[in-house]
């Protein structure tokens, strides 16, 4: 579940560990369905035991931790991607089960640095800055979603026939938006999200690429979202703040500020949720912004 809110809070709350030394690692996996490590937990925690963490860097839904260790001829990077239920703590974890790396550091404020996986879906791996560039570089990931602009969305998504529900989901055109915010994003731009990606013209571009903008910074500044099952939390262990500010994620059946009914429908296999009357399905004329209708012979 962790998007780019979520990932750059994590970021964000673990930024003091950066200048300590690892006196420690560890990566338990009894009784837990094995995480992807690399290399070996028995290699990466020799590697690790006594490299000092550098600076720590997010690429889309992804943190990169700086290490650098006389074991290792150059720096590295810790590249850890959370994906559906992986966090990065210094607090007490929501359980030991399913604590998959533990650094402990030389810090009297922060001794150690967890991450933890109840599903064991995320990965860890240590990377030169060859293997950091093949993994989160221009060919890998789009724009930042904080950053995206209308011409480089439109310039990546434009001409193609998918729905921009599911294009926008996609890490090479734009990094870091997810299931959650895509269904935000697209209700304060008032495009449906069926829409195939060539009908939406010029200014509905820039009015996703501007409601991305929005959406994303204030869900960082109120720490991500936590629904469901709360699993998510900040790196201090506790709840994100902006699921009270989702206008329709996980919110069908219930009233959109317009008055109609939110809706649920499955792209991709994933929920979309939209409100029908906030973002009109129109087609095969071109789409603007806010669900204007425009011909095709227009210009854009």
């Amino acid at each position: 579940m962790p998007e780019l809110p979520e990932v750059e809070s994590m970021r964000r709350g673990i930024a003091a560990v950066s200048g300590a030394r690892i006196l420690s690692a560890q990566f338990p996996m009894e009784g837990c369905r094995p995480l992807s490590i690399t290399p070996s937990p028995s290699i990466l925690a020799r590697q690790l035991t006594g490299a000092m963490l550098g600076g720590i860097e997010r690429f889309g839904k992804r943190v990169a931790i700086g290490i650098t260790s006389q074991q290792l001829p150059e720096p590295r990077w810790l590249l850890i991607e959370p994906r559906m239920t992986g966090l990065l703590l210094v607090a007490d974890p929501p359980s030991t089960k399913h604590v998959r790396m533990q650094l402990e550091l030389g810090l009297c404020s922060i001794p150690r640095l967890l991450f933890w996986d109840q599903r064991g879906l995320g990965t860890i791996r240590l990377l030169d800055a060859a293997g950091l560039e093949r993994a989160c570089g221009p060919a890998k990931l789009g724009p930042d979603g904080l950053v995206i602009n209308a011409p480089d969305l439109q310039l990546r998504l434009g001409g193609s026939r998918r729905a921009v529900k599911v294009a926008l989901l996609d890490q090479r055109a734009v990094a870091g938006i997810g299931n959650i915010y895509a269904s935000e994003i697209l209700h304060r731009a008032g495009i449906h999200p069926q829409t195939p990606c060539q009908d939406l013209r010029t200014e509905a571009w820039q009015g996703i690429a501007t409601a991305a903008r929005r959406v994303l910074a204030a869900a960082v500044r109120l720490e991500g979202s936590s629904i469901g099952d709360e699993l998510y939390r900040t790196a201090d262990n506790r709840k994100g703040g902006y699921q009270r500010f989702h206008r329709v994620y996980g919110l069908h059946g219930s009233q959109c500020r317009c008055g109609a009914e939110i809706r649920r429908i499955v792209q991709a296999q994933r929920s979309t949720f939209f409100c029908p009357s906030c973002q009109p399905s129109r087609s095969p004329r071109r789409i603007s912004s806010r669900g204007r209708l425009e011909s095709r012979d227009k210009k854009a």
